[in-house]
């Protein structure tokens, strides 16, 4: 096989260890080989990296597999050809596997140009990827407590979300503080209703009358204070989001333009993809790295499951929330994209559908910097219009009636005339 990389690095990426093998490919054609073992603390990371420069090494490959090859590739970064390839696409021979065999096959296939680098962003929007990714865990983490604490309150019999749309929200909450100091009769607390709560007192007195003993208001009070501690955080992290994205304003603005994309999904999907498409060969590569678009399974001329690979979740789930989101905004071209595949193809593969459409729209939109265009409602009945009509008359005429068709304008000039 031609050889491509003259002086390649093939690293197995360990917690503790790095092991190395560099191939170096004389001009009579043998190879040299050259294996060391670093640890993977600063002084030895950096210790690898004056090593491969001595040797002349322009490239480097390894796995992307955990989280143990980040600070190879913080080291590496800026000095060498980094290749962070995906496990599933440099496996060996089993059987065969140690350190040093997989460290060495890595280099081979880096040497002859066989693997191919997984997208990897600068380290700006690395850095805002960890932020929103972190918010993620936050929200859910508060999902999880309050939902934790909805079940201690049916324990006591504390109906107050049978009464109440938001437990949390500020009479909720006032309510829940009441529960905790233990003071506060249900009628006094009902009365802690706010707006439009206000008109429903006396259910939420009925609601409020439990049995809570001082073992409830223990785990109530910790509950809460829980709660509020994460709130204060994600209002630290929403802060610092922010500082990250005043360089990316404009496509911030961009991507707000569509159906269903508010400005948390906005930021996911800048942390996720960045701003420079340029990094995928196509729209379809980045559907397909996304995870939104049918897997490829076809043997012997049969085709077999086309399920969705896995992909990037974050920005997966982030396209599938605008894409539910956009199913609800009226006079759109999702929304009537969406319930014409959800009466054919069913609700998920109607939601993957549009978040596959959304995800296409951001690809030229980040691309070529320009603002979204909605084609509206009307344009797919447009694109088969006579095909439409046919099957309506159709319809029409098996109900029973006789249809005869008058163009609109023929009606305006009879009228005139």
């Amino acid at each position: 096989m031609q050889t491509l990389v003259e002086r390649g690095c093939g690293l197995d990426v360990h917690q503790a260890t790095v092991v190395a093998c560099v191939l170096i490919v004389r001009n009579d054609g043998k190879v040299q080989k050259q294996l060391r073992t670093f640890d993977t603390t600063t002084r030895e990371l950096l210790k690898l990296r004056e090593w491969l420069l001595s040797e002349g090494c322009t490239h480097v490959a390894m796995e992307s597999t955990g989280v143990y090859w980040k600070p190879v590739y913080a080291i590496l970064e800026g000095e060498l050809e980094i290749v962070v390839a995906n496990a599933q696409h440099i496996k060996k021979v089993p059987g065969r596997k140690t350190d040093v065999k997989d460290a060495k096959w890595i280099a081979d296939l880096l040497c002859h140009g066989l693997l191919r680098s997984s997208f990897v962003p600068p380290p700006a929007i690395r850095e805002l990827r960890d932020l929103t990714r972190y918010r993620r865990k936050l929200v859910e983490s508060r999902s999880a407590e309050r939902n934790r604490l909805l079940k201690l309150l049916e324990t006591a019999n504390i109906k107050l979300a049978s009464v109440a749309s938001d437990v949390f929200g500020v009479s909720g909450v006032f309510m829940l503080q009441a529960l905790v100091e233990g003071k506060a009769t249900p009628r006094e607390m009902a009365e802690l209703a706010k707006r439009k709560l206000r008109k429903k007192i006396p259910e939420l007195e009925l609601a409020l009358e439990g049995k809570i003993e001082e073992h409830h208001r223990f785990l109530l009070k910790l509950q809460l204070d829980r709660l509020r501690a994460v709130e204060e955080d994600l209002v630290k992290l929403e802060q610092r989001i922010q500082e990250k994205l005043e360089p990316h304003a404009a496509q911030l603005v961009l991507l707000q333009e569509i159906p269903g994309v508010d400005w948390t999904l906005a930021a996911v999907i800048i942390a996720e993809l960045g701003v420079d498409m340029n990094v995928f060969q196509s729209v379809s590569q980045l559907a397909s790295w996304a995870g939104v678009c049918p897997g490829n399974n076809e043997s012997a001329g049969k085709r077999k499951s086309s399920r969705i690979p896995k992909g990037n979740v974050y920005l997966k789930t982030a396209l599938v929330e605008a894409a539910n989101a956009a199913a609800k905004a009226k006079g759109t071209y999702l929304r009537d994209k969406f319930y014409r595949l959800k009466a054919r193809r069913g609700y998920k593969r109607a939601t993957v559908a549009v978040a596959h459409k959304i995800l296409v729209a951001i690809y030229h939109m980040l691309s070529q910097n320009v603002p979204y265009n909605d084609l509206g409602d009307l344009y797919l009945d447009k694109l088969n219009k006579h095909h439409l009509t046919r099957n309506l008359i159709h319809r029409l005429e098996r109900l029973g009636y006789s249809v005869t068709l008058t163009p609109r304008n023929q009606e305006t000039a009879a009228i005139a005339a």
